[in-house]
């Protein structure tokens, strides 16, 4: 072989003193081409090819045909036999890297025997260690006294052996794990640590089953035992899950052991069997599914004879949506169904539960069973062009409490709904509804009979567009008839029919300037509108009410036609409403940087029309409506809302809501709420890093990846009544983040009666990348403190090209 010494110029590999370098490249079928290095150019190698993608892993069936990349400082060997590399050996093939001073390569048997500081990079993972040998595509073979890091979570450790099986699986012997960053220095230890005898990792399922386990934090033995597994990523796996724990005044301490059962990728099943020191045993269990056509969830859990009632207690929920196809083999719930008209939506949604106190005794439930009002509700849905069709059935359960009682909304069995909706027929939009409803509850209870009721609700409209306004005439007919199952009391009739037209007119201008405030430009806004009602009065008092309300009265609202929703009441109009409203939008982007809106309302004559012991709205101007908002840059957000009775000169009701997001893990949030002589409430919920008081602000490493270790965050919601002087709801806690683990302490109080409340507290401590143990508060977090991060998130797959040598 013709060896030629050269010195390269400027190579940072190269040492100052004359070197043979060889860069070999071998293909499929022995083919051996070589490129010597000569005056720091080479001839002309394998050509490149641009790639829309770099892979991750190098698919199995083409890695015998990948290219192999040998260097060293030295060479020698047998062409289509063997070569042997010298200082600074490496060799690459794929998504396969080693490095060592020494390398040997046995071309026939594809084996590669590295000695002294070897370095294996398997599609990201990491091993080094003095001695290694391996087949290179079989992944197969060993290596003795390895240091070792994973991709996928940055966890490491070090081992006696580790024996390749295949380009999956690996078994290490004598084996340390853990995430916590290594520091320098021979004595440090991490926080915490997995020992183990043997440990199987597999990548392709993304576990390691552990042998002969002991788990150390702070070197302390926390957990013992013969045999566990745990992932290696967020993949999901069947297995137990880690425990949790919780306590509070009702149940005593509580213990659960999840264990998760991954079916099949489109099918799990948890099972959450629980032990409380005061209760005994609640068995619980949730079943997921999702198929092409349908998905839902099925929820259920059982506890026997429960001492604090000393009966069986019991719940259930069914979730399910779906599609059944219309016209085609194979049609049925269980099947495919595809997307168009030709198809039947499925919808079922069923709750239930054994008796009245469920939600008060489980606080910890299933959302679904914590409510008192829960429904179950059947559904059949179709749609083609301007047509659709539902068909329901509806039934709730009350869970009634003696101190605070409700009255039970009518049951819908069942309701028939169809649509006919045609915008821009022409120049007109045209709509047209028809509904059959059946309403049943009890008697005594609501103290009127039950009925069938069916009504038409038709609309006409002629919208006249452009940038500069808006103008819409509006007509509208409602008619509904009733059938009674016993006479009325106010007239003994046992059938009532009712038709109510209305007509609107809702038109509007927009201007806009160019403006500069506070050295800010922007583009602002003028946008008045007037809306005019007409509906004559037709008498409806005496009529049952089944699904009619009253408006909340905000800015959506006032410029409506009907002071109340559902279709028992119509409300007789004759009135008019003005408004205006102004924002400042960013010219760039349009995004509103502020916003201030007015409107109030005139009505010309009384309103006769109400609900079931309401008042009359008098003739004359309405509450003033003021509204507020600020988004001034992406830190701040004000929001506010005041109704203001110019008769009494009083505010009736005023909402200002405020937050605070300067940076990530940064959130305060602050809202007050009145409503005269009913409530005043502060409600305050906040996420913020406490090293900030001693002016540590840390470093944002962004979203899920928290700001670096040693931090401590406080967080917390207060929802404080200043009308009785007490807290209603409430939480605070603390998190303390450690790099490698993550501990967290919080304390909830729930108001679960006008005199009772229940208090607990959970405490976590999760170890990054292996396992979370404990009571989880992450959802109570979650859904408490609006815009809560978690402290560890993946927000994507880690590549091997972040550790690409």
């Amino acid at each position: 072989m013709d060896n030629r010494f050269y010195k390269p110029p400027e190579s940072p590999r190269l040492t100052p003193r004359s070197l043979f370098t060889t860069v070999l490249t071998t293909c499929l079928g022995g083919m051996v081409g070589l490129a010597m290095a000569q005056t720091g150019t080479f001839d002309a190698g394998l050509p490149l090819r641009s790639s829309p993608k770099l892979l991750d892993i190098a698919p199995s069936s083409s890695r015998s045909s990948l290219p192999t990349y040998l260097y060293g400082e030295q060479m020698s060997g047998r062409p289509d036999l063997d070569m042997v590399l010298k200082g600074g050996a490496l060799m690459r093939r794929g998504d396969t890297v080693i490095r060592a001073d020494q390398l040997e390569y046995i071309q026939p048997d594809d084996l590669a025997k590295a000695i002294g500081n070897v370095r294996l990079n398997r599609a990201g993972n990491v091993y080094e260690g003095p001695r290694l040998e391996l087949k290179v595509d079989a992944n197969q073979g060993f290596f003795l006294q390895p240091r070792y890091q994973f991709l996928a979570n940055d966890a490491h450790g070090q081992a006696s052996r580790v024996d390749f099986l295949d380009e999956k699986r690996a078994l290490i012997r004598d084996a340390t794990y853990t995430t916590c960053r290594r520091e320098p220095g021979p004595s440090w230890l991490p926080d915490w640590l997995l020992r183990a005898t043997s440990l199987n990792v597999d990548s392709d399922e993304e576990v390691g089953v552990a042998k002969d386990v002991r788990l150390d934090f702070k070197g302390v033995p926390l957990l013992a035992l013969p045999s566990m597994s745990f992932a290696l990523s967020d993949r999901r796996r069947s297995g137990f899950l880690s425990p949790t724990f919780a306590a509070d005044s009702v149940s005593g301490t509580e213990v659960t052991v999840p264990y998760y059962w991954n079916i099949a990728p489109n099918r799990d099943l948890t099972l959450y069997p629980t032990l409380m020191s005061k209760r005994g045993t609640n068995l619980g269990g949730e079943f997921r599914y999702l198929e092409q056509g349908y998905a839902g969830k099925l929820r259920a859990d059982y506890m026997p004879q429960d001492p604090l009632r000393e009966k069986d207690r019991w719940a259930t929920a069914l979730n399910h949506q779906g599609t059944i196809r219309l016209g085609g083999p194979g049609s049925d719930i269980f099947r495919t169904g595809v997307a168009g008209a030709d198809n039947l939506g499925v919808m079922l949604n069923l709750n239930k539960v054994s008796d009245d106190d469920y939600w008060r005794d489980f606080p910890r439930g299933s959302p679904s069973f914590i409510q008192r009002l829960l429904p179950s509700n059947v559904g059949l849905s179709w749609a083609r062009g301007p047509f659709s069709s539902n068909l329901n059935s509806l039934k709730w359960q009350t869970l009634q409490d003696p101190a605070a009682p409700i009255t039970p909304p009518y049951d819908r069995l069942p309701q028939w709904v169809v649509r006919y909706k045609q915008p821009q027929a022409g120049a007109f939009d045209v709509s047209l509804e028809g509904d059959y409803t059946q309403f049943q509850s009890d008697r005594l209870r609501t103290g009127q009979p039950n009925a069938q009721r069916s009504f038409m609700l038709a609309q006409m409209s002629r919208p006249w567009l452009a940038a500069a306004g808006h103008i819409t005439p509006t007509l509208k007919l409602h008619s509904r008839t009733y059938d009674f199952d016993a006479p009325l009391s106010a007239n003994g009739q046992s059938s009532a029919s009712r038709s109510v037209p209305t007509f609107s007119l809702d038109g509007g201008l927009a201007f806009e300037r160019n403006a500069g405030i506070f050295g800010r430009s922007f583009v602002q806004t003028l946008e008045p509108r007037l809306y005019y009602v007409n509906t004559p009065y037709v008498e409806q008092n005496y009529l049952p009410n089944y699904d009619s309300g009253a408006n909340d009265f905000n800015f959506a609202s006032i410029f409506s036609d009907n002071a109340f929703v559902g279709n028992d009441r119509i409300a007789d109009n004759n009135l008019l409403t003005a408004g205006v409203t102004t924002r400042l939008l960013h010219p760039a982007t349009g995004a509103e940087a502020a916003r201030f809106a007015l409107a109030q309302r005139y009505r010309f004559t009384d309103q006769q029309i109400v609900l079931p012991g309401g008042t009359q709205a008098r003739g004359g101007f309405s509450d003033l409506l003021l509204g507020a908002g600020f988004n001034w840059d992406q830190r701040w957000a004000i929001d506010s809302l005041l109704q203001y009775n110019p008769t009494t000169e009083r505010s009736v009701r005023s909402t200002v809501s405020a937050r605070y997001n300067p940076a990530n893990y940064r959130v305060l949030n602050l809202a007050y709420r009145f409503q005269d002589q009913q409530s005043e409430l502060m409600d305050v919920g906040w996420q913020w890093p406490l090293n900030d008081l001693w002016g540590d602000k840390g470093q944002d490493l962004g979203p899920g990846r928290g700001q670096g270790p040693n931090r401590w965050y406080g967080v917390g919601r207060l929802n404080y009544s200043l009308q009785t002087s007490q807290l209603v709801d409430s939480i605070v806690g603390f998190e303390y983040d450690a790099g490698c683990w993550l501990g967290r302490v919080v304390m909830q109080r729930l108001q679960t009666g006008l005199v009772t409340s229940t208090q607990s507290i959970m405490f976590q401590l999760e170890l990054v990348g292996f396992s979370r143990l404990g009571i989880d508060p992450l959802s109570t977090l979650k859904s408490n403190i609006p815009r809560y991060q978690y402290l560890r998130e993946q927000v994507s797959s880690p590549s091997r090209f972040s550790q690409y040598d």
